[in-house]
């Protein structure tokens, strides 16, 4: 198969005519962040933020356009526009908040936006301030879990630059659109799903700027079909970046989940998350301590390795709910490594009887029952 470079991508690209301007996109400087790897192509389209989805036909037009080059294997063209990213929301009125809360397909303000995700009747953000706490394991496992609850649940992989969801998950291959406009996501365990991971090579760097992150996050999800689903999984980035919080304004949350290990650095990252959470005014649901001990598999010895209790602690001290606690566990971390996820693979073991209580704590939040009363925090 012949190897693919910039120079066919761009030549192809400049057949592709931009209606409004009456030039090619790549004569026109609307092309940026190009990255040509082993057959998977991914660039980024700048358009007048005006314009917003009416320039979806160009962005469609490029792909084709590069799909159609031998030795092309995957092409990923995201529309952007650098003014536009922060007011993409409906405008908040005078003395109110820009934030949309309840259900998850619905935003509110004085012009009425066409709905992210019409079929959803909430999203909820699977979060933590730094990487490496195991925020994406216990991502899958909840969705997994409120799916053995008897919910209907989609899991969207919205760490472009890390996704994991295709391993974990046990889903290979790519998705379909039988219309040429939206995508059918993967689905295993009666979850639906849908990655960045499913678009390019599981070694392939994405080398993009902000804006090119959140144009294809909001692609997947706008432009992918999720039906109708209880509740949608969000697996964020890590960190507090422009990525998450632009994430945290521009979809309609019906709350977030902080996932934190015990030790002190990783709750100060923990804790600048809920503040970011908290500032556009998206409820934090509760913190989940992650890795919380370890327990020996052949003498029953608990360690403590990374210290213990400090995400309860931090819940108690910030007035926010403490869901759980999950042990730092070979099985956990082998079944997800392996495509079966704990909650599926060994449904009865107590580590997944931890995820199912945490789920259902969850569901009670965000759907109105089981309502607990008001903290008072006194400092």
């Amino acid at each position: 198969m012949a190897q693919i470079g910039e120079a066919q991508v761009l030549a192809a690209l400049k057949s592709v005519t931009d209606p409004d301007r009456g030039g090619d996109i790549v004569s026109l400087g609307m092309l940026s962040g190009l990255v040509v790897r082993d057959g998977h192509v991914a660039f980024s389209i700048e358009v007048d933020p005006k314009r917003g989805a009416q320039a979806e036909p160009v962005r469609h037009a490029a792909e084709k356009a590069v799909e159609a080059l031998p030795g092309v294997l995957s092409v990923t063209a995201v529309l952007t526009a650098h003014r536009a990213a922060p007011q993409a929301a409906a405008p908040a009125p005078k003395g109110g908040h820009g934030h949309a809360h309840g259900h998850g397909g619905h935003a509110h303000g004085p012009a009425e936006q066409k709905p992210l995700v019409p079929g959803v009747k909430f999203i909820v953000a699977v979060a933590s301030g730094k990487g490496g706490v195991g925020k994406s394991t216990t991502s899958v496992n909840l969705a997994l879990a409120l799916a053995a609850n008897g919910r209907k649940v989609g899991l969207l992989d919205a760490d472009i630059y890390g996704p994991s969801m295709p391993r974990m998950m046990g889903i290979a291959g790519r998705p379909n659109s039988p219309d040429g406009k939206r995508l059918e996501p993967m689905e295993n365990f009666g979850v639906k799903v849908m990655s960045m991971g499913f678009l390019v090579a599981e070694d392939t760097p994405m080398i993009w700027r902000g804006p090119m992150v959140m144009s294809a996050l909001q692609q997947m999800l706008r432009d992918v079909n999720w039906g109708d689903l209880d509740v949608l999984v969000v697996d964020m980035p890590p960190g507090t970046g422009d990525a998450q919080l632009t994430m945290a304004q521009q979809v309609p949350l019906a709350g977030a989940v902080i996932v934190s290990t015990p030790q002190d650095i990783a709750l100060l990252d923990a804790r600048k998350g809920l503040n970011m959470f908290r500032r556009v005014d998206v409820p934090v649901l509760g913190i989940i301590e992650n890795m919380s001990y370890f327990c020996c598999p052949n003498c029953g010895h608990r360690t403590d390795i990374f210290s213990h209790g400090g995400a309860r602690k931090e819940a108690d001290d910030l007035g926010m709910e403490f869901l759980g606690e999950i042990p730092l566990h070979l099985s956990i971390r082998e079944t997800s490594d392996q495509g079966q996820p704990i909650v599926v693979s060994q449904p009865d073991s107590e580590h997944a009887k931890v995820y199912r209580q945490i789920a259902t704590r969850l569901w009670d939040k965000i759907s109105g029952g089981g309502r607990a009363a008001p903290r008072i925090v006194v400092q």
